[in-house]
């Protein structure tokens, strides 16, 4: 080794083992930004943590609700089922009364009987109209309808086919809703004429 690299080589272990003050000021301030990172990460966290159970507060207090609201809601069916027909009941109890004031009659009058039934079918008209009960008496020639009519049979006719000849029994609406289909006959389709025959 010669005397100048001897020199180079002290010097630079001299440097090693010196402090240097500016690498020493750069630890302190590296530990205070790790202990304000670790700081903030938990603060992070904890306002995570906060935001999380207000979430999961928010959900279970809207599952709560929504069970509520079903049960109400199946309560209510519940109570419309059993009472539906409670309405239609009310109407129908002074046509029964007259019905039995008919029967009770000591006349024997056929006039009076008569007038009798006459005003206790006016009192169903007037039920029905107020349950929403429509008559369904389709006319002659009206076109067949499968989902109000009830074709009982086809029959010859000078009608265009498929349409209703007859009625034989008076079908009902309720609310727009089918309740009891007209029985009907139809016209039949005309048979094709055969050749020759």
């Amino acid at each position: 080794m010669t005397p100048d690299s001897q020199t180079h080589a002290t010097a630079a272990e001299q440097a090693d083992t010196q402090p240097n003050p500016a690498h020493d000021q750069d630890a302190p301030r590296d530990a205070t930004q790790a202990a304000a990172g670790s700081d903030a990460l938990e603060q992070a966290l904890k306002a995570a943590q906060q935001e999380l159970d207000a979430l999961k507060d928010q959900f279970l207090r809207a599952k709560a609700e929504a069970e509520n609201v079903r049960r109400r809601a199946e309560e209510e069916t519940a109570r419309a089922r059993k009472f539906a027909v409670e309405s239609m009941a009310q109407e129908l109890l002074p046509v029964k009364d007259s019905l039995e004031a008919a029967l009770a009659d000591p006349s024997g009058s056929i006039e009076t009987l008569k007038t009798g039934v006459e005003l206790t079918l006016n009192q169903l008209r007037g039920a029905f109209e107020r349950s929403r009960i429509q008559e369904l008496n389709p006319a002659a020639g009206d076109r067949f309808d499968p989902v109000r009519h009830q074709a009982i049979a086809s029959v010859p006719s000078e009608q265009p086919a498929n349409t209703v000849v007859s009625v034989l029994q008076k079908g009902y609406l309720l609310a727009e809703r089918t309740l009891r289909p007209a029985m009907v006959t139809v016209a039949a389709a005309a048979q094709a004429q055969t050749p020759g025959a």
